[in-house]
């Protein structure tokens, strides 16, 4: 007998069975198997928060399978992932196995490794333990809440405010950031400063640049020269000056390298390195780890990737030393290991680094068996967790004070010299495009010495604008909400496309820009629900979390305080009228839909009628701007354009936008706006031949106007594109662009693809990943014994059938497909079976209307007959009649 081990996902399953051997069943849960059912009562507070739990047709056929693996079995081994989630699938598992009774004479074990590889899977077999109870119960309690915030804030504002989505615990709060940005650029006013520079020589001829920080013995602060007019006469000063060498200051500096990734510092650098979104980043790090095929055996790559924990296991240390000495050289090993900890709020520090699991696979020596997005992100993490462990790089420091005699005049030259390069040589950490470095790192000063006479080569000006703070993008919204403690490693990337997803807020340029949907929800939430909006009570929650799981407090107390505060909140608000959430808004959006004009006249005046005043009113399908004069004056105008211009393809508006030629054909390739949507042509319409069109396709969701490239462009006229093989029944995969958006084929199955995955780009492991999601309802029951096409059991609309063909059967009221056998399926499909309906049969019917029309202008009898039939079969014959000589004249009117 086997012992029966379950996973999350059916890749892992497949490369852990090869480790394990014959001994054991791998079998994969596909993620959770329940969940709580999506309406109101599922969670309960006046019943000590009771839960109720149910199962979709995939999870049931899930655990129907691994029940059926237990038969005869000694040992479960729950091996989901060794996080909350996981701990909490593995919970589910046991507690659906047992109301089946499928535990009897079976122990149940729990195992967690952090990576997959051979070794550790062998040694988390070795160690199982029972499951973490405090974990589990932290799970119960975050998703308790998660629930009772959307179920019952949600429906507050589909009541009081008309158009808003939904509201959720963190979400909200991470949208309020960005609103709350989003002001502060707007009440930003700009103010105008100057700089002077001068370009020196030294007395051997080298050229460099000082900038002014003393003017008549005075140190310039940063608006001191705040006109041309100022700048130009401090100018003059410092051309008319005799300059010289005051000092020159060399201090020698360290810059120890970055701690190696977590789950938000992965996002993060992934974001700015390599522009991937967080959602790409964790698929394919979940890809990384579960594993990919190295020439025949699949091997995970790096460890698991949700996580806030900085340290790595000791033998991990010890062989990225070794390479560090073999590849680099003594000079680039520290004399101790590094020692990392976590700066994060809340950090629980359960779980290693995201690392390579085994530092001997390079990344050029993997990068052939990896899709790009996969080699990417690997050297990244590879990289990084080598140069952690490297020697600290050394920089010269020099910083040159110039002057006259007097010292009334002074200015600055700071360079740096990296005399010894350490961990730099591998690798760099990236910075946002707002992060301005403050030294001058990169520049390099010629060789000075004190009172060396310098020549004035040129004097400048250079004018200056104060900036707004920067718009949040993905890497630096994760950052800041790492930082106060809101969210968890795995919650990061599903919030920021929860935003999007709702049309709360847009990413233009890569960065984060509230919609006006999302802007009235925010500002609705801070009116009404401040406390469970605000940054500090959200983080003090999280905290409460930590200390469920740490086993510190009691999970129900936790939910009593919570559930008591936050409902006396919910019914304060039954009572507000529309007039008081209006006032509201209009009280702190106000600045926003009416920014005051360059003439300083009244943004609100209603031009149409002359005498009104525009406000804020909510109708039926959202917000919009309206006079007070209504309903005298009709006056209305949208907050904003849906879509706008915010696709990057406003030239558009005078004809098509050339990307470039085909390289195969030659063709011009363009992108034109359409009714749809932008989509790209290869070619131009033949005016000789009216029926063949030039090929076509959409951008898919998350391509703009802006960023699409030739590349691009061709593949999507490509499509559908082969993927690969599939690893198991060898059929050709591909990928294409449908009407609800990408998907993946084997054959005649269909997986859809997320709206992030990239259809250009998509992978091997991804596709087959998807298409075993969508096997789950499709079972091949074996060959028809008349014409050997295969008999299928599908899961239907309205349950289970049967199909060969054209022909479909429904399988009886509580049958399983997973139990079906082939003899009950001819069985059916001979006594039940019906032939599907050809599609477009209504076209059919109105073909057929129209020929009838055309013959009877034609004067044909024909099709008379039929229309007298027809009705004689739902009409006495005695009213048929009447009808048909009434037709008669139709027919000779027509004719005439």
């Amino acid at each position: 007998m086997t012992d029966v081990v379950v996973v999350e996902s059916p890749a892992k399953a497949k490369t852990i069975n090869k480790y394990l051997g014959d001994g054991y069943t791998v079998l994969a849960s596909f993620g959770h198997v329940r969940d709580l059912p999506p309406k109101d009562g599922s969670v309960r507070p006046d019943e000590d928060f009771k839960m109720d739990w149910a199962s979709d047709e995939r999870g049931r056929k899930q655990v129907a399978a691994i029940a059926k693996a237990l038969k005869g079995a000694r040992t479960l081994y729950l091996a989901t992932d060794p996080d909350r989630e996981g701990e909490a699938i593995s919970w589910h598992v046991r507690a659906m196995l047992e109301q089946q009774n499928a535990l009897k004479g079976v122990e149940v074990r729990r195992v967690t490794f952090n990576e997959i590889t051979r070794s550790a899977i062998r040694t988390a077999m070795a160690q199982p333990r029972d499951l973490d109870h405090p974990l589990i119960d932290a799970y119960l309690a975050r998703r308790a809440l998660d629930y009772l915030v959307g179920f019952t804030l949600s429906p507050v504002l589909w009541r009081k405010l008309p158009g808003s989505r939904s509201a959720g615990r963190v979400q909200s709060v991470a949208l309020r950031l960005v609103c709350e940005r989003e002001a502060e650029i707007e009440v930003f006013r700009s103010r105008e400063y100057w700089t002077v520079t001068a370009g020196l020589t030294t007395p051997s001829g080298a050229p460099f640049t000082a900038r002014l920080t003393h003017l008549d013995g005075k140190k310039l602060d940063q608006f001191d020269l705040a006109t041309e007019e100022q700048a130009t006469a401090a100018k003059a000063t410092v051309e008319a000056a005799s300059l010289a060498v005051r000092s020159v200051e060399r201090r020698k500096t360290r810059r120890n390298p970055s701690a190696p990734f977590i789950t938000s510092t992965l996002q993060q650098e992934a974001s700015r390195k390599l522009g991937m979104s967080a959602q790409v980043t964790m698929r394919t790090a979940q890809q990384l780890y579960e594993g990919i095929d190295l020439g025949g055996e699949t091997t995970g790559l790096i460890t698991y990737m949700r996580t806030d924990g900085v340290t790595m296991a000791a033998e991990a240390v010890t062989a990225i030393r070794g390479h560090i000495g073999k590849e680099f050289g003594p000079a680039y090993l520290p004399d101790r290991p590094r020692v990392y900890t976590s700066k994060a709020k809340n950090a629980q520090e359960a779980h290693e680094a995201i690392r390579p699991t085994d530092v001997g696979l390079t990344p050029a020596s993997v990068g052939r068996h990896l899709s790009d997005d996969q080699r990417k992100l690997y050297e990244l993490i590879w990289k990084r967790t080598v140069a952690c462990q490297m020697q600290s790089a050394e920089l010269d420091q020099v910083a040159v004070d110039i002057g006259d005699q007097a010292g009334k005049t002074i200015l600055r030259a700071n360079g740096s010299i990296i005399s010894f390069d350490g961990f730099l040589k591998l690798y760099s950490e990236g910075r946002d495009e707002s992060d301005k470095a403050a030294d001058d790192e990169d520049r390099m000063l010629p060789p000075m010495a004190e009172r060396d006479p310098l020549k004035i080569r040129e004097a400048g000006t250079e004018q200056h604008f104060t900036q707004p703070p920067p718009r949040y993008t993905e890497a630096s919204l994760v950052r800041k909400m790492e930082e106060i403690g809101i969210g968890r490693p795995s919650t990061y990337a599903s919030i920021l496309t929860v935003l999007r997803d709702r049309s709360y807020v847009r990413l233009e340029s890569r960065r984060f820009i509230p919609e006006d949907r999302g802007r009235l929800v925010t500002a609705f939430l801070v009116s009404f629900f401040e406390q469970y909006v605000d940054t500090q009570f959200t983080a003090a929650l999280e905290e409460q979390l930590d200390d469920i799981s740490g086993g510190r407090v009691e999970w129900r107390e936790v939910m009593r305080a919570f559930w008591e505060a936050f409902s006396a909140a919910v019914s304060q608000t039954k009572d507000l009228t529309i007039t008081d959430v209006i006032d509201a808004l209009d009280r702190d959006l106000g600045p926003h839909f009416f920014p005051v004009p360059v003439d300083g006249s009244d943004p609100r005046h209603c031009t149409a009628c002359g005498t009104g005043r525009l406000g804020l009113k909510l109708g039926k399908f959202g917000a919009f701007i309206g006079c007070s004069n209504y309903p005298e004056c009709q006056y209305t105008r949208r907050l904003a354009v849906e879509g706008g211009e915010a696709d990057g393809a406003e030239d558009l508006k005078d004809g098509p936008r050339v990307l470039g030629s085909h390289p195969e054909t030659g063709e011009e390739i363009t992108l034109r706006r359409g009714p749809w949507g932008l989509y790209v042509q290869q070619g131009e319409p033949d005016p000789e031949d009216k029926k063949a069109k030039p090929k076509r396709a959409s951008l898919p969701r998350g391509m703009t106007g802006e960023t699409i490239t030739l590349d691009q462009a061709v593949g999507l006229l490509s499509l559908p594109r082969l993927v690969g093989l599939h690893p198991e029944t060898g059929e050709p995969i591909q990928a294409s662009l449908g009407r609800f958006g990408p998907y993946v084929k084997m054959g005649a199955v269909y997986g859809s693809l997320d709206k992030d995955d990239d259809i250009l780009t998509v992978g091997l492991n991804r596709a087959v990943d998807v298409l075993a999601k969508k096997l789950a309802s499709i079972r091949t029951l074996g060959a028809h014994p008349k014409d050997s096409e295969p008999v299928v059991v599908r899961k239907g609309r309205f349950g289970p059938y049967v199909q060969h063909g054209q022909v479909v059967a429904t399988l009886p009221r509580g049958s399983d497909m997973g139990e079906v056998t082939l003899d009950e399926a001819l069985t059916l499909l001979a006594e039940k079976g019906k032939s599907l309906k050809p599609r477009g049969g209504a076209k059919k019917t109105t073909t057929r209307k129209t020929t009838a029309k055309k013959a009877a202008a034609e004067g044909d009898e024909t099709p008379k007959k039929p229309r007298a039939k027809a009705a004689a079969k739902k009409a006495p014959a005695s009213e048929a009649k009447p009808k048909a000589k009434k037709a008669a004249p139709k027919k000779k009117a027509a004719s005439e």
